[in-house]
């Protein structure tokens, strides 16, 4: 695919890369003569230096050309500009980065696609919806559903009382043949090795193991686990940033009692007047004395969101020092990302993979409707609708010619989640989740094309 991607900075930068990984034609566009030279230099892409909104940098970026132009930069309104402009010029789909969620909320209203932009994509706004995910499932350090929950995939470490440690995956499913979820894939311990589990791949303690679920399938996995579902209330936020803000408002909607603490005294009176249901409390969220006062131990979770990354990694550190149940960190840097589960903080977001993600799956082939790259692993999970004239419409999956990297965990037909074992048939309009490592990405997605 021909690929212009306007900005160059954090989520810009990294799904250049990504992208570029995979052989994507790819033209990078930036005012920052530093930000371009940092990525010709590192990455395999074209760079042009000047302003994205200009018609003469589209045309000399061959903008009637591109399959897709992905406007990424930190100004709304040059993005917004930037994508009407590429969709007039001849681009074949244009996505937007936001930062005003009202757009999201009101995009079918407003008719985006009308005057050129086909998605609107707000890092803001997925972070957030990531976090109040995960304060649904307590317990798990990385969720993602898929269809509403129809299917879900959800993420754990194996302790030493998981009834299935030290078992295959076989004779677990013989031990317990009435459970409504299915291993994807599985980190051993101190590793960074990633695999998709087989008939014979045991479980062992330590494992960082993500399954697929159905909604009934929850509760089965906290007692088989060994986990404990801990109802939470109470949550402190530290940073009132564009995500803390959403958060603390999506959770005060939802009864949540949240405190959020800010640094910016001038900030905190704002958000005080714009989140009246919330606790706005002014101080330094590093201060573990301030903690303690706003007895941080009676949390339930702890949200760091500030826009330092070790702040909000040692802040999560001292509010699980206090025996706070839940701790979630916003990390930038993406060797951080890669430690949350050595360093003892449940779990790390990073809001650049999360857009990336996001708009990843428009670039992958077959009909995508949905991807997100696992936590901590090498893999990731697609969701393909069938087509009637795809390699897999109409088979039994144990005749599939699958690659052995990757996994078929789960399909939604007609909106209901099923875990599918070998001899079922998959049919026109199914919705199939498929967990896959790189290298077989391209073979799977050339039997739903």
């Amino acid at each position: 695919m021909k690929i212009i991607i306007a900005g160059a900075g954090e989520v810009g930068f990294h799904l250049a890369k990504l992208l570029s990984f995979e052989s994507q034609d790819i033209t990078l566009i930036d005012t920052s003569r530093d930000n371009l030279t940092y990525a010709d230099t590192h990455l395999d892409i074209r760079t042009i230096k000047g302003d994205a909104t200009s018609i003469s940098i589209l045309k000399d970026a061959q903008v009637k050309h591109v399959d897709m132009l992905i406007s990424v930069t930190s100004s709304e309104a040059t993005n917004i500009t930037c994508c009407v402009l590429a969709k007039q010029l001849g681009a074949k789909r244009t996505i937007a980065r936001i930062s005003n969620t009202e757009f999201l909320e009101n995009k079918e209203e407003i008719g985006f696609t009308s005057f050129g932009i086909d998605e609107l994509i707000s890092p803001e706004a997925l972070a957030a919806r990531e976090i109040a995910l995960l304060l649904n499932q307590s317990a798990f350090n990385d969720s993602y559903e898929f269809e509403n929950g129809a299917l879900t995939m959800i993420g754990l470490s194996l302790s030493r009382n998981a009834l299935f440690v030290g078992k295959t995956v076989k004779e677990a499913a013989n031990i317990f043949p009435d459970l409504n979820f299915v291993p994807i894939a599985i980190q051993r311990y101190g590793t960074q090795y990633t695999l998709i589990p087989r008939g014979d791949t045991q479980f062992k303690e330590g494992d960082q193991v993500n399954f697929i679920t159905l909604k009934s399938g929850v509760e089965n996995l906290y007692k088989l686990t060994g986990k404990t579902k801990h109802a939470i209330k109470n949550v402190m936020i530290l940073g009132g940033s564009k995500i803390g803000k959403k958060t603390a408002r999506d959770l005060c909607r939802n009864n949540f009692h949240v405190k959020l603490v800010e640094s910016d005294k001038e900030k905190a009176y704002d958000l005080a007047d714009e989140l009246p249901n919330a606790l706005i409390i002014h101080g330094d969220g590093r201060n573990v004395e301030l903690l303690e006062e706003e007895n941080v131990h009676d949390m339930d979770a702890f949200i760091a969101v500030t826009g330092n990354s070790e702040t909000n990694i040692m802040s999560c550190l001292v509010a699980k020092s206090k025996s706070v149940k839940k701790t979630i960190s916003l990390v930038e840097n993406m060797d951080y990302y890669q430690l949350s589960h050595s360093i003892g903080i449940d779990t790390l977001i990073n809001k650049k993979l999360l857009a990336a993600n996001n708009i990843f799956r428009y670039v992958r082939k077959g009909e995508v409707v949905a991807m997100t790259k696992i936590n901590n692993m090498n893999a990731e999970l697609l969701e393909f609708i069938v087509k009637p004239n795809s390699q897999v419409c109409n088979k039994k999956i144990k005749n599939l010619d699958f690659p052995r990297s990757a996994i078929i965990g789960g399909i939604i037909r007609d909106g209901e989640g099923i875990i599918a074992l070998g001899d079922f048939t998959i049919t026109r309009g199914d919705r199939i989740v498929v967990c896959c490592l790189p290298r077989s990405i391209k073979k799977v997605e050339k039997l739903f094309l």
